[in-house]
């Protein structure tokens, strides 16, 4: 069960002719349209107060504790948890899988990775291993306190990912998430630059469970709909949330130049009117699938000559990850379905046939 029914209009924003954006999506229009990347959701959703779960990202699907990918960092509004951030910003590399789950479960959820890393490199002698977990709080919807999530959900997450579109809306990590003060989610999207740009592929996947005043494109639909941060004084909190975004290219870059392409996707995230509070957690990864680039032990043994795409040739790429995180947070939001949680707490879908009426709307901005 991923919510209650609903006679609303639902489907991907491209569905609706809800378009961000000039550059084309690749041809699943998600963060698997990179070539490597695999993406596995644990959905777990039990009783009447257990609404959370586990989301695994694998950018390729050999032996990352030795194959390792570039990989960079962004936080817009440090008020989360990140574990495994500051070896990543240290080295610019990613020697696991990045998984996605609740505030309380990143200790299950590392123990499982670290679990899962020596499973599949046995007969390897291994001092160290990074685990990256990034975490939402899903505690309106979700008895998080429970810490529902174990070492099996998480294993199940890595093991069934595919490199199929994901799921979107109420699945995996989104389960119990809150976004705008509608049901958050899991969402995706990619976009392809034209071959004279060099053809690359940026895809996105975020997790979103912030708040502000919705915007779609241009649209101030969270005010029309009369549902917003700071609507009233005596509840300056409501906008309190976290978002992970996670992007991924098969452009041949530095960490440096990943860095900075994942502080564009705040862009993204700033179309959509989020107001980056006081208690939200904004973060960005990006990683580079592109096997130039990759960490190989013979590269990581000796000096080594890596393709690395030059500063002058990043621009279309921040233009991708603008557009792709943008639509990756309306997916969320237009595929997720109202849900209701921990003691009776139910939290409405996005009203989609009034969203689709204000877009069409003349002067619905006046």
């Amino acid at each position: 069960m991923k919510g209650a029914p609903s006679d609303e209009r639902r489907g991907r924003a491209r569905e609706l002719v809800v378009i961000p954006g000039v550059l084309p999506p690749g041809p699943a229009n998600g963060l698997t349209d990179v070539p490597g990347v695999c993406v596995g959701h644990r959905t777990l959703v039990e009783g009447d107060d257990i609404r959370t779960g586990v989301t695994a990202i694998l950018p390729h699907r050999g032996s990352l504790l030795h194959d390792r990918v570039p990989a960079g960092i962004a936080v817009a509004n440090g008020y989360g948890k990140l574990m495994g951030m500051t070896q990543v910003i240290e080295l610019g590399e990613l020697e696991t899988p990045i998984v996605l789950t609740n505030t309380l479960s990143i200790p299950q959820a590392a123990e499982a990775l670290i679990e899962w890393t020596l499973t599949r490199n046995e007969g390897t002698r291994v001092r160290s291993i990074n685990p990256v977990v990034g975490e939402t709080n899903d505690g309106r919807l979700n008895a998080i306190e429970k810490r529902a999530i174990r070492a099996e959900h998480v294993l199940e997450a890595l093991d069934s990912a595919s490199s199929d579109r994901p799921e979107e809306g109420n699945v995996g990590a989104g389960t119990g998430t809150v976004a705008f003060g509608w049901k958050g989610g899991i969402g995706t999207s990619s976009r392809t630059l034209p071959a004279a740009l060099g053809g690359y592929t940026v895809g996105v996947l975020v997790q979103s469970n912030f708040g502000g005043i919705l915007q779609v494109l241009g649209v101030p639909v969270g005010r029309l709909l009369d549902q917003y941060y700071l609507k009233s004084e005596l509840a300056p909190d409501t906008a309190d949330g976290s978002i992970m975004i996670v992007v991924a290219t098969d452009a041949p870059l530095s960490d440096r130049n990943l860095a900075r392409l994942a502080r564009r996707a705040f862009a993204g995230l700033a179309r959509t009117g989020a107001s980056f509070v006081n208690g939200s957690g904004d973060y960005a990864i990006a990683f580079s699938t592109a096997l130039d680039v990759r960490r190989t032990p013979e590269r990581r043994r000796t000096m080594a000559s890596i393709t690395d795409l030059p500063n002058d040739a990043m621009s279309p790429l921040f233009q991708a990850v603008i557009e792709a995180t943008e639509e990756a947070i309306y997916n969320s939001l237009f595929m997720a379905e109202t849900m209701t949680g921990r003691e009776g707490t139910v939290v409405e879908a996005l009203p989609m046939d009034r969203v689709l009426a204000l877009l069409h709307k003349p002067h619905a901005i006046a």
